[in-house]
């Protein structure tokens, strides 16, 4: 057994590698955090990530209803992805991308169902 004061120095301890997808699940549910809720029919979040040593550089792939506040959402969720990404994996997050991939009109709803007004 190890006595404390025979402790291995920290750089000889090793590291913990977190993976990729990990962080990428992490940021989609970020992501899914900072929408609060998802739009009729929307696909939930996802996430790419990529990780260099201790920075993830994040995208994410989202749809919004509309009418809303798009540049307000989008800043929303980046500001939560990179809160949640460095506050559970440890990492800087330089840049969250957000791409807009589809927007759900409530109008647009009730036409695809052959209601009209």
């Amino acid at each position: 057994m190890t006595r404390v004061s025979e402790a291995v120095a920290p750089g000889e301890r090793g590291a913990t590698k977190i993976a990729d997808r990990v962080v990428a699940k992490i940021a989609a549910q970020a992501a899914r955090e900072a929408l609060d809720v998802l739009p009729p029919g929307a696909v939930p979040p996802h996430a790419t990530v990529v990780v260099h040593q201790d920075l993830a550089r994040v995208s994410v792939s989202l749809e919004l209803g509309y009418p809303c506040d798009i540049g307000g959402r989008c800043g929303a969720v980046r500001r939560r992805v990179a809160q949640r990404v460095e506050a559970l994996a440890g990492m800087k997050v330089p840049e969250v991308a957000v791409q807009v991939e589809r927007l759900h009109s409530a109008q647009t709803r009730g036409a695809v169902q052959g209601r009209t007004q």
